[in-house]
């Protein structure tokens, strides 16, 4: 069921949970929105906004063999995927969050990649990782740097409200991070294998 008007201005500053797997399981690419839109953090499930591009995007480019409902993240693990993001307060819009907030998201985003190890750390937002970070000179891509013990890639922004990446462009940009990911192997050593799910 969508949620209501009065769905949303209730969801306004709650946090969702974290997409994660265990301490100790690997994890190919962890995925870091801005922060939670009100529809997201109604439902409870990251990306959930009719129109955002993140799922079909992940299945198009051959993170998950099928395409997954927001409703079905916590299948992600399974994957080697996991999702957070860089502010976890709930907003209508991105530009509500103060430049502190995301500077704070950073500091939050550096532990949790401590802790978790990810092969790859990947940022849906440039403008935001570069207000995060004090970048402001980055581009969508592989980054020269590290994030601890994570390669860097910066994705766009998949919300339908960025024109300028439309489906086709948005997928190939996350088919270049899968081929990446999947040459390197977790900090475990072992190689993650995507798991077939049923439709």
């Amino acid at each position: 069921m969508r949620p209501t008007k009065a769905d949303l201005e209730a969801a306004r500053d709650r946090l969702i949970p974290d997409v994660l797997p265990a301490d100790g399981e690997p994890l190919r690419v962890l995925f870091s929105g801005i922060n939670p839109g009100l529809y997201s953090a109604a439902t409870g499930h990251h990306f959930a906004r009719p129109g955002n591009r993140f799922w079909p995007a992940l299945h198009r480019s051959g993170f998950t063999d099928r395409l997954l409902h927001p409703s079905e993240q916590d299948l992600l693990p399974g994957y080697g995927l996991g999702i957070t993001n860089l502010a976890p307060r709930a907003t209508a819009r991105a530009d509500e969050l103060t430049g502190e907030e995301l500077r704070e998201g950073g500091r939050r985003l550096t532990a949790l990649v401590e802790r978790h190890r990810p092969a790859y750390l990947a940022v849906c937002g440039v403008t935001a990782y570069r207000t995060a970070f004090g970048r402001p000179g980055a581009e969508i891509g592989p980054q020269d740097e590290t994030f601890g013990p994570a390669r860097l890639w910066i994705l766009p922004n998949p919300s339908g409200l960025n024109a300028s990446w439309q489906p086709d462009r948005l997928a190939a940009e996350f088919a270049r991070l899968r081929e990446a990911a999947g040459a390197v192997r977790t900090t475990s050593g072992r190689a993650r294998r995507s798991p077939r799910t049923s439709c």
